[in-house]
């Protein structure tokens, strides 16, 4: 890795914020960091190695913070939220069924032992999109609450069960594994909660606010880097520390100026730099070279649409339904561990992301269907 490739991959992650600058269009960032990588990796220009070890350790950190900051999005403080536990658990658990028969039935179609990790992959949401859209769009009202508190849940047990569904030869040592990185963010909540209650977390932020130290950056990173250290020594995923602490920042609640400090190390350096990594990693020739890899992409995506669709049939608005199959964390993840462990056949780790975005454009197609069929009952009502 040398200073012009990072200004190379600097300047190219731009393409993500470009692509999304036309509100009507609703193109989240990540579509133009991923196809920022593919130009410039295997599928394209060969201009970066994406096995280039200093470019592999940023991209780790990286996929750290972004999996931290989607489990800050997850509302667990919210009260409205959790009173909405009971029924979106129910409708979690139909979501749950439907889509262990569909992945085992890709699994067949397709040839491969892989239907428990399919079937986390349909069942999965992705709080960190779907957060944002609601507040975007303003959605509010007891459904949407429902909707919420079913992503919430499914976005944490997918993320707790993907590592264990990736590769059911070591889930033993993965369950373990996990079970030490859970237990250690259970230790950290409750040594947090007790700053809080004793006033010293206020004293450490009013502090580091005067002299301007940065101290609550510098201790969550602390945390965030040892817990990964702990996942990656215990053989799991950094996806799991890096989630499991956004979870424990979002029960303590999370300053506003710690905030915008990581959202501006996540999303102006590091999240990027991994999603053009992972684009980098993917070589979408193979999906030319295994067509039916497209097609598992395509089965993918529809599935999880069509599996969180039937929550319709529970008393769920069908654009909050299709709404809350948008995936990206799980996916991607798969994708990632699939790459660094070699766990996938040729071209599965590209149809997992194209099965993502599948999700991502319906997704934000029934937001804006609901968003604007409350507008139109609303003027209704006025007149």
């Amino acid at each position: 890795m040398t200073f012009p490739i990072m200004a190379l991959i600097c300047f190219l992650a731009l393409l993500g914020p470009l692509l999304a600058l036309p509100a009507q269009w609703r193109i989240p960032v990540v579509i133009g960091e991923l196809l920022a990588g593919l130009l410039i990796g295997r599928t394209g220009l060969n201009l970066v190695d994406p096995a280039e070890p200093t470019f592999t350790f940023l991209a780790d950190m990286g996929f750290a913070l972004i999996m931290f900051v989607a489990g800050t999005h997850v509302p667990v403080r919210d009260k409205q939220i959790r009173s909405a536990l009971g029924s979106g658990a129910v409708r979690l658990v139909v979501v749950a069924c439907a889509s262990a028969a569909v992945g085992i039935g890709l699994a067949v179609l397709f040839g491969n032992g892989h239907a428990p990790l399919y079937a986390v992959l349909l069942a999965s949401s992705s709080a960190a999109l779907v957060v944002p859209i609601v507040s975007s769009l303003k959605l509010s009202g007891p459904p949407v609450l429902a909707m919420m508190a079913q992503v919430a849940m499914a976005d944490a047990l997918a993320i707790i069960a993907l590592p264990l569904a990736l590769a059911p030869a070591t889930a033993g040592r993965a369950a373990l594994g996990s079970l030490a990185v859970l237990a250690s963010s259970a230790v950290v909540l409750f040594f947090l909660r007790k700053a809080d209650k004793n006033g010293l977390r206020r004293r450490i932020h009013n502090v580091s606010e005067e002299r301007k130290f940065a101290l609550e950056l510098r201790f969550q990173l602390v945390l965030l880097f040892a817990l990964a250290g702990l996942a990656v020594w215990s053989h799991v995923s950094i996806m799991l520390a890096g989630f499991t602490f956004g979870l424990v920042v979002s029960a303590v609640g999370e300053p506003r100026r710690l905030a915008r400090q990581l959202f501006a190390l996540t999303e102006g350096f590091l999240g990027p730099l991994f999603f053009l990594w992972l684009g980098s990693s993917l070589d979408l020739r193979e999906l030319a070279s295994h067509p039916t890899m497209i097609l598992l992409g395509l089965a993918l995506g529809l599935g999880a649409i069509g599996v969180h669709s039937l929550t319709r049939l529970f008393g769920l608005p069908l654009p909050l339904g299709v709404l809350s199959a948008s995936q990206l964390g799980v996916p991607i993840a798969a994708a990632t561990i699939g790459i660094q462990q070699d766990l996938l056949i040729p071209g599965e780790p590209a149809a997992l992301v194209l099965g993502a975005l599948i999700t991502m454009a319906a997704a934000t197609v029934a937001a804006g269907r609901y968003a604007n069929a409350g507008k139109e009952r609303d003027n209704e009502k006025r007149s």
